[in-house]
């Protein structure tokens, strides 16, 4: 799954589709998979910040995969629950967490599962901006601030030099506005890894300004939670792919 995703951003940017298995029921997040696959995203991600179980995260996928042929990375918030049939994990620390639960902790609990599972990993460094929003609190997170750019970009570094594969900024799911383009582009010319945003993200001049900016990845999530999303999501896909 890394090597694909490495693969595709030579040709293009990516865009994601976020599931949160607690919001619907497992049929629900299948067709929002299945409309989002039809419009051009290319991957599903499952996870959220509260709610996730092993019974709700495994209908969620179960139901997902059987209905569409796209790829579904686990995006998880915790070892309570581990995605058994996901075509990858990202195995991501909260760089910024005031708590060594979520910088190792839950990691050293979930890793000897994964192993015996044999789940593709894809190690992430996972960084939340303000407003932080849900994930944040849960997160505990000592949030970077808006116009803090140096202390994105030294977390950005601190990834690339512990080696791993994606580094993802995060404004939080709900947020009123994306992480800051300035941010983006500091983060950019600082390292060389492939670089995630999420969270705020409702059309597509914000992914015009996001992309341009440097990211190569574009999340979003709350989005398609919120009733008839198709036009909106077909535009930020298109935007992404376009960029």
């Amino acid at each position: 799954m890394k090597d694909s995703i490495l693969k595709t951003l030579k040709q293009h940017k990516l865009h994601m589709t976020l599931i949160d298995p607690d919001k619907q029921a497992p049929e629900e997040s299948a067709d929002i998979a299945c409309k989002a696959c039809e419009l051009g995203t290319d991957a599903i991600m499952v996870g959220g910040s509260t709610g996730v179980t092993q019974e709700n995260l495994d209908g969620a996928v179960d139901r997902i995969k059987e209905a569409c042929k796209l790829p579904v990375i686990y995006f998880p918030s915790g070892a309570n629950a581990i995605a058994r049939r996901c075509d990858a994990i990202y195995f991501m620390s909260m760089l910024n967490s005031r708590n060594v639960r979520n910088l190792t902790g839950e990691q050293s609990r979930g890793a000897p599962a994964i192993r015996k599972l044999g789940l593709e990993t894809i190690s992430m460094g996972y960084v939340i901006v303000a407003p932080g929003m849900k994930v944040g609190e849960v997160g505990e997170a000592d949030l970077v601030l808006r116009d803090d750019i140096p202390r994105a970009v030294g977390y950005a570094l601190v990834a690339e030099m512990f080696g791993m594969d994606l580094f993802y900024l995060e404004a939080g799911s709900g947020a009123p506005m994306p992480v800051p383009p300035e941010m983006v582009s500091a983060v950019r010319r600082s390292v060389r890894m492939p670089i995630v945003v999420g969270g705020g993200i409702t059309d597509a001049g914000h992914v015009a300004s996001l992309v341009s900016a440097g990211a190569d990845i574009v999340v979003t999530g709350t989005l398609v939670e919120n009733g008839a999303f198709e036009a909106r999501l077909r535009e930020i896909v298109d935007a992404v792919h376009e960029a």
